[in-house]
């Protein structure tokens, strides 16, 4: 029986390999691999055909190399994965690898080789598209030649998750213990006597309150990312009103508006239908409304827009005439925890993740969010949602 023919086994094998390796049966893999070696027997063209089929549909990058560096093996994925040109078999590991990868692949090679056993190793990939990429490297003996099989894995969005997570979970962190800090020291306070001066004690009473709420704000606000982030929350759509919900976001926050001095408007015709989950997009137009009012100018207005583009979707605009947001703060503002103002947004009670919960809204919906803002001139943010199918009002 031919090498390929061997190698196309063995690395079919191999993938099965990396995926018990995952679930750390290393042991399970190997005695599969060497099963597979033990049975090989004639393979028809239509069977390699197949098999080559096979290796090319797999997600990871396979690479053989013979005992001299000379590829006699690759995949499409590998391929992909570092830009090769389609055909590479015969040619040295040097002769067909870009230069910025040579030396670790040579290095993680000849470890594999000394040690005889499996080796890891990773490669950061710097093109246009940055990448982080983990090898498996495993010693082949066929014969008297010595192979070495090296299956590449993309972990670059892993490790972004791995980072998101990280950093979520140092916000989440950070954004609990402020509030239970004070809530804590304010209450050691009244119990060391501060309790009997009833001026103070009122006034300690109110703050611990205030914190009390923002906890819960922060808590209510995560158990919705959670849901929205899982997709267990079902989006029931169905023809709604963009006016009256509208409306319905102002009575809430009228009370709010006017303690700034507010003018809350509405700006949307009365046969305007979105084809949404009217509880989650009042939601959403409630958190944009919201933030409005907290950091727009005191006197000034906010209004509510609604219309239909030209691109045959409705575009609902949330605006006010604050003092605006930075260029380079736009892109960043549906991102979790981020704040322009970090001292304001504590201030005004924000959890920080409001519009973070109006971008998965949307996009639950197959819209868009954009915003528009210059500095001295305002903010206006803007939902792009389906329209309904029909004009049928609902409440």
């Amino acid at each position: 029986m031919g090498n390929m023919e061997a190698f196309l086994m063995i690395l079919m094998l191999a993938a099965l390999g990396w995926a018990l390796l995952l679930r750390g049966r290393l042991v399970t893999a190997e005695a599969e691999l060497q099963r597979c070696c033990a049975e090989q027997g004639e393979q028809s063209e239509r069977q390699l055909l197949q098999q080559h089929a096979l290796l090319d549909s797999m997600v990871e990058g396979v690479l053989v190399l013979d005992a001299e560096n000379h590829i006699e093996l690759t995949n499409a994925s590998l391929r992909q994965l570092l830009g090769l040109v389609e055909d590479v078999n015969g040619l040295s590991l040097e002769e067909a690898v870009p230069v910025a990868v040579r030396a670790e692949l040579k290095e993680l090679v000849a470890a594999v080789r000394e040690a005889g056993e499996l080796r890891e190793g990773e490669l950061q990939l710097n093109g246009g598209d940055p990448k982080l990429v983990h090898i498996n490297a495993h010693c082949l003996q066929r014969g008297a030649g010595q192979h070495t099989l090296l299956v590449f894995h993309n972990v670059t969005r892993l490790k972004e998750l791995e980072n998101t997570r990280r950093d979520f979970v140092a916000n989440v962190s950070h954004e609990l213990r402020t509030p239970l800090s004070l809530i804590k020291g304010f209450t050691e306070t009244l119990m060391d006597g501060a309790v009997d001066d009833p001026k103070k004690s009122r006034e300690f009473l109110q703050t611990i309150d205030k914190h009390a709420d923002r906890l819960g704000y922060l808590i209510d606000d995560l158990l919705t990312l959670a849901q929205l982030d899982s997709g267990r929350l079902a989006m029931n759509r169905q023809p709604t009103n963009l006016r009256a919900l509208a409306e319905r976001v102002e009575d809430d926050l009228r009370a709010k508006a006017t303690k700034r001095s507010i003018e809350l408007k509405t700006d949307i015709p009365a046969d305007l239908h979105l084809d949404a989950d009217g509880d989650r997009l009042q939601q959403a137009v409630f958190n944009l409304v919201d933030n409005a009012i907290k950091y727009g100018r005191t006197g000034g207005s906010v209004t509510i827009e609604g219309c239909v583009s030209i691109k045959g979707m409705a575009e609902v605009a949330v605006a006010d005439d604050g003092e605006g947001i930075p260029a380079e703060s736009v892109e960043q503002v549906f991102e979790r925890f981020f704040r322009v103002d970090k001292a304001r947004s504590r201030e005004t009670g924000g959890t920080g993740l409001g519009l973070a919960i109006v971008k998965h809204i949307v996009h639950s919906h197959g819209g868009k969010v954009r915003l528009e803002s210059r500095i001295g001139k305002g903010a206006r943010f803007i939902l792009s949602l389906p329209l309904a199918a029909v004009s049928e009002e609902t409440v």
